[in-house]
């Protein structure tokens, strides 16, 4: 089974807390133990935002590691991401704005794991639940 990757795990596996990070850690021995790891391109982009982010650091991190990285997202996967963040812009429109502002960076991240039937290792279950019911979540 492939897993795919949502940023927070990464920072989290990056964080200065040590508890965080190794919970992260283990959570990846896990999914690499199930299979391929995969980052969807929007991942990649969030990551070299990251204080003291390089290019060169980051490729080199996933080389590390065995993360791919899925530069190709398809039309299909593209229009998922839309229909889910039209929900919930609308969700939230009708709620008043309450709750936390989402970025179409993290709906991109859901739709290329459910189109492709992986799963996803993530730390915001809410979301992902509530935007892509039928995708597989693992968390820590």
């Amino acid at each position: 089974m492939t897993t795919a990757i949502d940023t927070n795990i990464i920072v989290a596996l990056w964080d200065k807390d040590a508890h965080l990070s190794s919970s992260a850690q283990s959570a990846l021995d896990a999914a690499l133990a199930r299979g391929s790891l995969v980052v969807a391109a929007p991942v990649f982009a969030e990551l070299l935002a990251c204080p003291g982010g390089s290019e060169m650091f980051l490729d080199s991190f996933l080389r590390d590691t065995g993360i791919i990285v899925d530069w190709n997202l398809d039309e299909a996967t593209w229009r998922a991401a839309g229909r889910a963040f039209q929900a919930y812009a609308a969700g939230r429109r009708k709620q008043g704005g309450a709750g936390p502002r989402r970025i179409l960076a993290d709906f991109v991240i859901g739709a290329h794991a459910t189109r492709n039937r992986y799963g996803l290792l993530t730390l915001d279950e809410h979301l992902y639940r509530t935007a892509f019911p039928d995708l597989g979540l693992l968390t820590i």
